[in-house]
């Protein structure tokens, strides 16, 4: 940690300041800097919960924290237990999600999961809760959903990954799929990611629009400390900003998948917002690093009531995954 002074401050003041450190800070090891202080502990957890102390005394201007020192459970992380769920081991393997933005009937959902496991897909998305940003927009099928999502694991043998979007949800989601999602508007939910945390399931955290990695890793670290490593990082773009730049951030997947031992997908329907482009974005995030894709497709995207100009015909995904090939072991 860093922490740097106001200007003027006198010597006095300094050494009350660092005395203060020492007390709230027992074993930290303080290293003077012009104008600032670095400090070092073996205990980061401390930082969180002294740092509001820290900033309040009186001389200290801002104080900065390194990503180690704000997502330590995180960082540290093994690698997930996924090699159940996806029926490979996930951590050497590519993740590739696959099916409609939402369940909106059992007959076309089950006829593309079964033609999406042909084609390599090693789970489906199962989408019943969907935040919607109009009141009138399609909000999913609920609850009665769950019947067609057991008869498509039972056709496929594929995991479900289904999104919640409140706390009442996680109980059903649990019991019916395999991953648990939680979506980009719910990224700092952070009431939700506590209660996600204490069912067990794999948490698939997608990035919020706009949001630094430390952000989403301290998202994920909520998830670690109430009690749930099993995760995958979602990258989904910054698509809802203004001017509205789509694409993926490439960098970002970068950096998370140097910076945590968690696997890292990327969401390339939802950060081009247009079919003709997430063939593009896709093999963009597969030469970035990403260890897997979720994808939207359909039977008929166009006849769909959810996304369909982003999403991928069945003949397009199996072309997609030609390309994905010469790139990746699937």
């Amino acid at each position: 940690m860093i922490i740097r002074f106001k200007p003027g401050l006198r010597a006095a003041e300094l050494d009350r300041i660092k005395n203060k450190i020492a007390d709230f800070l027992p074993g930290a090891v303080l290293a003077d800097g012009r104008g600032f202080i670095s400090v070092r502990t073996r205990r980061p957890e401390l930082l969180g919960e002294r740092l509001a102390l820290i900033e309040n005394l009186p001389g200290v201007q801002k104080t900065e924290l390194s990503l180690e020192e704000t997502c330590p459970r995180t960082l540290a992380a093994p690698p997930p237990e996924l090699a159940g769920i996806f029926k490979k081991n996930a951590a050497k393997k590519f993740i590739l999600i696959a099916g409609p933005c939402a369940i909106e009937d059992e007959a076309s959902y089950l006829a593309a999961a079964v033609r999406l496991k042909a084609a390599g897909a090693n789970a489906l998305r199962a989408a019943l809760f969907k935040p919607r940003t109009s009141p009138y927009s399609f909000q999913g099928l609920g609850g009665k959903g769950f019947s067609i999502i057991k008869k498509a694991k039972r056709r496929t043998g594929l995991a479900a990954v289904t999104e919640a979007t409140s706390e009442t949800q996680l109980a059903d989601i649990s019991r019916f799929c395999d991953v648990i999602q939680l979506g980009a508007r719910n990224m700092r939910n952070y009431e939700l990611l506590k209660a996600a945390a204490a069912f067990g399931r794999p948490v698939l955290l997608k990035r919020a629009p706009g949001a630094t990695l430390k952000e989403w890793l301290l998202s994920a670290e909520y998830l670690i400390k109430y009690g749930n490593e099993n995760i995958i990082l979602c990258e989904r773009g910054d698509s809802f900003s203004k001017p509205d730049p789509r694409g993926l951030d490439l960098k970002m997947i970068q950096r998370a998948v140097k910076a945590a031992a968690l696997p890292v997908i990327a969401d390339p329907s939802h950060a081009a917002g247009d079919r003709d482009l997430v063939p593009a974005q896709a093999l963009a995030a597969v030469r970035a690093g990403a260890d897997g894709l979720m994808i939207e497709t359909a039977l008929d995207p166009g006849t769909a009531i959810m996304d369909g100009r982003q999403t991928l015909t069945l003949t397009a995904f199996a072309k997609l995954l030609k390309e994905i090939r010469k790139l990746r072991s699937l």
